[in-house]
C-alpha cells in the first residue's frame, strides 16, 4: 500500500469527505484544509506528496496557494479542481506550478491515475538528479595535472574533439579512458545527443550481439518482446565500445558492417535501420598484434583507428599524483562530517607506488583510507599499503622476470616506507648503498 501523503484543499465538506474516503482505500494518508491559511498551515507543517486544490475558496484562489506551496517545496505535484474550467484559466494555474488543471466532477479512478502518474514521473526526476549528481561528484578532469605526458594527451584531444571519425583509446586498465571518452563527447558536436557505453569484456557472443543491435520479439528463446539495441539508442550521439580488444569476432564483423554501411539489422529482423554514431573505442590490448594473432579483424583495426590517442599510466606521471589525489578526496563524501586531507608523508607514499592499477586504483585506496581514517588528516598508516602489496602479490606470476619482481619487491617496500630509502633498506637487509644502487639502475622515484 502507498505511504504518499495528499493534501485535499477544498470548502464544501462533501467533496473533500468523498476525495478522503476514495484515496484512503487506495492506501493513501490523506489530510484536509477548508481554507487557504489553514492549508498554508498544512502544507508548511509537513509537506505532502502531493496537493489536490480547488480553484474558488472563500479566502482566496487556488493561484495564491500555487505561489505558496512552491516556494515551500516546488517538487511537489499540485493539481487544481474547477467547477468552471476555461482555457485562459488553466493556462494561468500551469504558469504558477499547477502539474494538472481538472473540470469538476472529477471520476475518483481518474485522480487516482494522474496522481500515480504524477509520481512516476517525480521518482524519475530524482533517479535523474542522482545518476547526476553521481557522475559529477565522479568525474574527473582527464588532463589534471602538469605532466609532459597528459600536457600532449590534452593538446591532441583538443584539435580533435570536434571530428566525428571514430576514435581509438589506448591505455592501461584504470588509467581513465572512459572519463577521456566522456570528454571528447561533452566537447564534441554531439554533447546534445546520447552518450551509449558498454563494456565488451567476458560478453559472450550472442549477449553482445544482442545488446549491440537489439532483437525482435522471438528472436531466440527468452526473447518475449522487441529490444532496441545500444546502436539504435545512440543514434545521432556516441557509442563507447570500452575494452573492444575483447569483442568476440564474429561480433566485430557485422559491427564493421553497420559502421561503414550505417545500417544494421535487429536480431530477428527483416528490415534494416539507419544509424548515425560517433564511435569512440578503447582497449589496454595492443590490437596490432590481436590482429596478427587473428583474434581482431585487421579491417575492423584499421576502421576504428584512424585516430589514436594513448593514455599515460600514472606511474608515467608521478608528479601529477598530489594534484590527483587531492581531487578524488575531495570529491568523496564527507567522513562523519569531516572533509579530510592528505598529510605530506601520505602523499609521499602515494608518489612512492607503482599503481598496477592506476587512477581507479588510486581512487579505490583514498575511498578506504578516508572510511578507516580516525583524524582529520591521511597518514600512510591509513593507506593500508600492506593491504594493497599483498592484494597485488606477483609472486605467483611466472611470466616476470627475475629483474621484474625485484624491481617490484624494492617499490611497495619503499611505498610502505614513504619513500624513506634509509628504513627500506634496514627491511630489504641491504646496504643503503645497494639499494641507491638499485632504485638508479631501475630507474624507481622515492620521492
Amino acid at each position: 500500500m502507498s505511504s504518499k501523503r495528499i493534501l485535499i484543499v477544498d470548502d464544501e465538506d462533501s467533496i473533500r469527505f468523498g476525495v478522503h474516503a476514495y484515496l484512503e482505500s487506495q492506501g493513501y494518508r490523506v489530510f484536509e484544509a477548508d481554507s487557504c491559511q489553514k492549508a498554508k498551515e498544512l502544507f508548511q507543517a509537513s509537506t505532502p506528496d502531493a496537493a489536490v486544490i480547488d480553484y474558488r475558496l472563500h479566502d482566496g484562489t487556488a493561484l495564491d496557494l500555487l505561489r505558496a506551496f512552491k516556494q515551500i517545496d516546488p517538487s511537489v505535484p499540485l493539481i487544481v479542481l474547477t467547477a468552471h474550467g476555461t482555457i485562459e484559466l488553466a493556462v494561468e494555474a500551469v504558469k504558477e506550478g499547477a502539474e494538472q488543471f481538472l473540470t469538476k466532477p472529477i471520476e475518483l479512478p481518474a485522480l487516482h491515475t494522474i496522481l500515480k502518474r504524477l509520481f512516476a514521473n517525480q521518482r524519475l526526476q530524482r533517479q535523474q538528479h542522482a545518476v547526476a549528481t553521481r557522475e559529477s561528484r565522479e568525474r574527473v578532469d582527464p588532463f589534471a595535472g602538469q605532466s609532459a605526458a597528459i600536457g600532449r594527451l590534452a593538446d591532441q584531444a583538443a584539435k580533435i574533439s570536434g571530428t566525428s571519425s571514430p576514435v581509438l583509446i589506448l591505455g592501461e586498465t584504470g588509467s581513465g579512458k572512459s572519463q577521456l571518452a566522456k570528454w571528447l563527447h561533452r566537447n564534441g558536436p554531439r554533447a546534445e545527443e546520447p552518450f551509449v557505453d558498454l563494456n565488451c569484456a567476458g560478453l559472450s557472443h550472442d549477449f553482445l550481439e544482442a545488446e549491440l543491435f537489439g532483437h525482435e520479439k522471438g528472436a531466440f528463446t527468452g526473447a518475449v518482446a522487441a529490444k532496441s539495441g545500444l546502436l539504435e539508442v545512440a543514434d545521432g550521439g556516441t557509442v563507447f565500445l570500452d575494452e573492444i580488444g575483447d569483442m568476440d569476432i564474429r561480433v566485430q564483423s557485422k559491427l564493421l558492417k553497420a559502421l561503414e554501411e550505417k545500417r544494421f539489422r535487429r536480431l530477428g529482423a527483416v528490415r534494416e535501420r539507419a544509424i548515425d554514431v560517433a564511435l569512440i573505442a578503447a582497449t589496454h590490448r595492443d590490437l596490432a598484434e590481436e590482429v596478427r594473432k587473428g583474434a581482431f579483424r585487421s579491417d575492423l583495426y584499421f576502421r576504428i583507428s584512424a585516430i589514436p590517442l594513448l593514455v599515460p599510466s600514472l606511474r608515467d606521471r608521478m608528479e601529477d599524483i598530489p594534484l590527483l589525489a587531492g581531487t578524488l578526496l575531495a570529491q568523496l563524501p564527507p567522513s562523519r562530517g569531516r572533509q579530510l586531507e592528505l598529510s605530506d608523508e601520505a602523499i609521499r607514499t602515494l608518489c612512492g607506488y607503482a599503481w598496477p592499477g592506476n587512477i581507479r586504483e588510486l581512487r579505490n585506496v583514498l575511498e578506504r583510507a578516508a572510511l578507516l581514517c580516525e583524524h582529520d588528516r591521511i597518514t600512510p598508516r591509513d593507506l593500508r599499503f600492506n593491504l594493497i602489496l599483498s592484494e597485488n602479490s606477483t609472486s605467483h606470476d611466472t611470466s616476470l622476470t627475475l629483474e621484474e619482481v625485484e624491481r617490484r619487491h624494492i617499490e611497495r617496500v619503499l611505498a610502505e616506507e614513504g619513500g624513506k630509502v634509509a628504513q627500506a633498506a634496514l627491511r630489504l637487509a641491504v646496504p643503503r648503498s645497494t639499494l641507491y644502487l638499485k632504485i638508479k639502475s631501475y630507474g624507481i622515484k622515492t620521492s
